[in-house]
């Protein structure tokens, strides 16, 4: 396992925060989403927790915390891609 001095560092954390940029970014542009407030806010929600809890499982200093966090992580993008995926099939997004 690769040895990380802060959790930026790491590229899991790098894509993650990208992704959460662009979700962030999505929501305020694609005039739809903008003013569907309930599944705006959820989806904001779900990218950002995907780098919080990478950050926040780095903080915890344990590898067994990390790997706990990790998982949450990957549940966030699992939901991310859920609600993409409901945007696509009601033909909001393509």
């Amino acid at each position: 396992m690769a040895k990380y001095s802060s959790f930026e560092e790491m590229e899991v954390y790098q894509k993650a925060l990208a992704f959460g940029v662009k979700v962030y970014k999505l929501t305020i542009t694609h005039e739809r989403i903008k003013n569907d407030f309930g599944l705006r806010d959820q989806l904001r929600r779900a990218a950002l927790s995907i780098s919080n809890n990478i950050a926040e499982g780095f903080e915890r200093e344990t590898k067994k915390e990390l790997i706990r966090f990790l998982y949450i992580s990957k549940g966030s993008a699992g939901e991310c891609r859920n609600m993409f995926n409901f945007l696509q099939a009601i033909e909001l997004i393509t």
